[in-house]
């Protein structure tokens, strides 16, 4: 059994969460900001269709992505040489939501709906949500969005319709991150794409141990501006 979260109850320890389906931990409650924000604090996150109850996961073993573990493919290093793409941040952030919550090829559909869309919009307008936006002759091609809490980026999603253009983005993530001091990328589940871009799992507990010391560390400023030297 999951905890219900009626009237504003606090989530319960992470390690109460299912092994099966893996991190499921509760259900319920809102996606207000204060909500929101307790639950990345405390290693937690929402996952949930249309028409389902709020749905709150932390799942064991936790993928992340460390910054300075990111791997830089040789085709992708050509590409971040060429230059023929600009790189924005905090321009378009629903315009990224949105290009994330597109059906893509062999979904269903998406849990990127209308009321995480308005959650997170608002987050970003209160300085806690960015988004990493590449652009190519005037067109957003690429980008990702995540929340920021001290040093430590959730990653939430991202969206490619060029050639590596969300791996462009991530790349000037990571950069841009290690200037600031980040340490880990939260990527929530394994995939073998993430695998391939240098993420690796490592056990709960130690995830939390890590996120724990970066929240509080100084914030970034509310609107980003990146100032980082890629090497490609």
């Amino acid at each position: 059994m999951i905890a219900w979260l009626n009237n504003g109850a606090p989530f319960p320890p992470v390690e109460q969460a299912l092994l099966k389906p893996n991190g499921l931990l509760a259900a319920g409650g809102s996606l207000s900001a204060h909500r929101l924000l307790d639950a990345y604090r405390q290693g937690i996150f929402p996952w949930f269709n249309t028409g389902e109850p709020i749905l709150w996961w932390s799942p064991n073993p936790r993928m992340v992505l460390i910054p300075e573990e990111f791997k830089i493919s040789r085709s992708l290093r050509k590409t971040l040489r060429d230059k023929s793409y600009e790189v924005g941040t905090d321009s378009a952030f629903e315009q990224v939501m949105r290009a994330c919550a597109a059906p893509r090829h062999g979904q269903a559909g998406t849990w990127i709906h209308e009321d995480m869309i308005t959650a997170y919009t608002e987050l970003h307008q209160m300085g806690v949500a960015h988004s990493v936006e590449i652009w190519m002759k005037g067109n957003l091609v690429g980008g990702l969005y995540g929340i920021s809490i001290g040093h430590m980026f959730y990653g939430e999603s991202m969206f490619s319709h060029a050639t590596d253009a969300s791996k462009i983005a991530l790349a000037h993530l990571t950069a841009q991150l290690q200037r600031w001091g980040y340490g880990m990328i939260d990527c929530q589940m394994s995939t073998p794409h993430l695998a391939s871009l240098g993420a690796r799992e490592i056990p709960r507990a130690e995830f939390m141990h890590r996120l724990k010391e970066l929240i509080h560390c100084p914030e970034t400023p509310l609107k980003w501006q990146f100032d980082h030297e890629l090497v490609a």
